[in-house]
C-alpha cells in the first residue's frame, strides 16, 4: 500500500503499537479534569520512546500529551499519526521546531475531527449497524446483534489502522490540505445527509402507531381513523412523536423521565382503547 511503501519495519511497529493502544484509549474517556489526556500520552508511548533518547526530552513529551483531550474514537487516530510525525520532526531539529506547534495541532484538530467523526462513526455506520441489526433482532434472528457488532467494528478497526499511517505520512498538512481544496466542507455536508436519511429510515421502520380509533356514521360501516391518517401523511405521528423526544431531549429532559412517560402514556392510551 501507497501509505506504507516508505515506511521502515519499525515505524510500522511503533504505528501498529500506536493504534492497538489507542482502543484502550476510546474507554478512557470521562477523566475528572482532561477527559483522556492519559489515553493520548499512553499511545504516544511508542513513538515518544523512538524518537527520544533523552530523559530530559522524554519528559518534556510527556507533559506535552498530558493536557485535556478529547475527540471522537477512531478519528481521534489522524491526531496520533500526525502528533508522532511533528514528534519526529521535533526530535531532529530540536530547538529550531517549536514544541507549541503540537499542542496547537492537537487543540486545532479536536474540533473538526469530532464534528466528522461523530457524523459518520455515530450518526451514519452505527445508525445502519443498528438498523440492520434490530430489524433482524425484531424477527428473532441471532444474525441481528452479530451483525451488528461486524457492521460496526469491521470498518472501525480498518479506519483507526488507516488514520494512523495517513496522518503520520501527511503530518501536520493534511488538514489545511483538505480545507483549501474545500473538501472537509463538501465531506461534512455529504456525510449528514446521509445520517438524516438512515434516521427518517430508523424511525419510519421501528416507531409504530396505529390507533383502533373507529367513527361511526349512521348505520353505515365504521371508519377507521387510521386509514385517513395513512392517506393524509403516513407514518405522521410517529413523526410527531419522534420530534417530541428530540425537542424534550434538545431541552436537557432527563431521557429516563422521557421514556418512562412514553411507557404510561402507552398504557393510558390502551386502557382507553386508543391504541
Amino acid at each position: 500500500m501507497k501509505i506504507t511503501k516508505n515506511l521502515s519495519k519499525e515505524e510500522k511497529r511503533m504505528l501498529n503499537s500506536m493504534t492497538l493502544r489507542s482502543f484502550a484509549m476510546h474507554a478512557d474517556r470521562m477523566g475528572p479534569s482532561k477527559f483522556h489526556a492519559s489515553g493520548f500520552t499512553f499511545c504516544m508511548m511508542p513513538a515518544i520512546n523512538r524518537f527520544y533518547h533523552n530523559v530530559k526530552d522524554k519528559e518534556a513529551a510527556l507533559t506535552r500529551h498530558v493536557q485535556w483531550f478529547n475527540c471522537t474514537p477512531h478519528a481521534e487516530n489522524l491526531i496520533l499519526g500526525i502528533v508522532a510525525s511533528m514528534e519526529k520532526e521535533k526530535s531532529k531539529r530540536g530547538e529550531d521546531f517549536d514544541d507549541q506547534s503540537i499542542t496547537a495541532v492537537k487543540t486545532s484538530l479536536m474540533g473538526p475531527l469530532s464534528g466528522i467523526g461523530d457524523t459518520f462513526f455515530q450518526g451514519i455506520l452505527r445508525v445502519i449497524a443498528a438498523s440492520i441489526g434490530i430489524g433482524l433482532s425484531m424477527q428473532g434472528s441471532i444474525m441481528g446483534p452479530i451483525l451488528f457488532l461486524l457492521i460496526y467494528n469491521i470498518p472501525a478497526v480498518f479506519l483507526s489502522f488507516y488514520f494512523t499511517y495517513v496522518g503520520y505520512n501527511l503530518g501536520s498538512t493534511f488538514i489545511q490540505r483538505v480545507y483549501e481544496s474545500g473538501g472537509m466542507r463538501i465531506l461534512t455536508k455529504a456525510a449528514s445527509t446521509l445520517g438524516l436519511l438512515m434516521m427518517g429510515c430508523m424511525t419510519a421502520m421501528n416507531v409504530k402507531f396505529k390507533t383502533t380509533l373507529a367513527l361511526s356514521i349512521g348505520k353505515g360501516k365504521p371508519i377507521l381513523l387510521q386509514g385517513y391518517l395513512d392517506q393524509l401523511f403516513k407514518g405522521l405521528i410517529p413523526l410527531l412523536v419522534t420530534v417530541g423526544c428530540f425537542c424534550l431531549l434538545r431541552k436537557r429532559v432527563n431521557i429516563n423521565w422521557v421514556m418512562l412517560g412514553i411507557f404510561v402514556l402507552s398504557i393510558f392510551l390502551g386502557l382507553i382503547g386508543v391504541v
